[in-house]
């Protein structure tokens, strides 16, 4: 698994597993939204998700699609502070919901302070990371970079993977317009790099397409 159950022991992504209640999540509900008191966080064992966020200004921005391992809502319970961020199921997800104060009180028995801070700084320098992408590169390089972020995961160059994302989302996440994003992307069917279909944009060969994103 990826996320924090990738970088803590088994024995603790265990133990935060059997403190959680079982909550599954149909593709397209929400899990958790922007704005709301954080009362638990979840730990995600199944599926994959799509964060986003609403400016003040109504724009919507997608900052990351999170898959199995991945813990969901810590930072608002740490903080003490309202949701940062909407999270929405992609596919059927399967959960472990565990109580905020229950879960600090979980960290400090485990002595998870210093993964979960470190998790924290990754998180950071992701977001740093996907604002200079939207500030810097171009719309092709930009779109090449999304797919490569978003998808979950890209690391088999053998394999296709569903990034599980639309045209319209894949351009909130790029800071492009619908017809740009269209456009770069029939380049990229051309190229054989990915096939799209309704509300489904399939990366077919991800070793060139990390080439064209540069890395």
């Amino acid at each position: 698994m990826d996320g924090l159950a990738g970088v803590v022991s088994p024995e603790a992504w265990g133990s935060l597993v059997s403190a959680g209640v079982p909550r599954t999540y149909e593709p397209g509900s929400t899990v958790l939204r922007q704005g709301d008191t954080a009362t638990h966080v979840l730990l995600l064992l199944a599926g994959r998700v799509r964060v986003s966020r609403v400016a003040a200004d109504g724009t919507v921005l997608v900052l990351a699609v999170r898959g199995p391992g991945e813990l969901l809502g810590e930072m608002a319970v740490l903080g003490d502070d309202d949701r940062s961020a909407t999270v929405t199921a992609i596919d059927r997800c399967e959960t472990r919901s565990i109580p905020a104060a229950r879960f600090v009180g979980l960290v400090r028995s485990l002595g998870l302070e210093g993964e979960l801070l470190r998790h924290a700084m990754r998180r950071i320098r992701e977001g740093e990371e996907l604002r200079a992408e939207l500030a810097a590169l171009p719309a092709g390089q930009r779109i090449a970079h999304a797919l490569m972020r978003l998808g979950v995961p890209l690391t088999d160059a053998r394999v296709s993977v569903d990034v599980g994302l639309d045209q319209t989302e894949l351009g909130q996440a790029t800071g492009l317009s619908r017809s740009t994003v269209a456009a770069e992307l029939a380049r990229l069917r051309e190229q054989g790099l990915i096939v799209t279909a309704r509300r489904r944009i399939v990366v077919t060969d991800v070793r060139a397409l990390r080439e064209l994103a540069g890395g």
